[in-house]
């Protein structure tokens, strides 16, 4: 059994910035890929970003790309979202992920943590 617990986030302003973490326990996240997604009211979650176990490599939605950024510290067994020049449309609850496919969808996915509101204000 893993358990994901996210932190960060908050209230931000237009183009601002605000970093998420997720600490992760039952499981070394160097065996797995970690993603980050994310929930709008009335809207599907939906894949933000990830990061392999064994080699750190990353890919991220397009909607993020260039403004969002996927690490991690194996050390410390944690996953972090760097997110910047954020957008009112970036609102939403970012959930952490424990998956098992680099390339999976959400279905991939075994373990979710509780989840972190991030509001953008325009």
């Amino acid at each position: 059994q893993a358990h994901l617990v996210e932190s960060g986030g908050g209230l931000v302003q237009a183009g601002g910035s605000t970093r998420l973490s997720c600490v992760v326990s039952g499981r070394t996240i160097t065996a797995y890929t970690m993603g980050w997604f994310r929930q709008a009211p009335g809207k599907e979650r939906e894949f933000v970003a990830a990061i392999r176990g064994t080699d750190a490599t990353t890919r991220y939605a397009d909607s993020v790309q260039g403004r969002f950024t996927i690490s991690k510290d194996n050390a410390k067994n944690m996953v972090y979202l760097q997110m910047n020049n954020l957008k009112p449309e970036d609102t939403a609850f970012y959930y952490c992920g424990l998956g098992l496919s680099f390339l999976g969808d959400r279905s991939s996915y075994a373990y979710w943590g509780q989840g972190a509101q991030v509001t953008v204000s325009s």
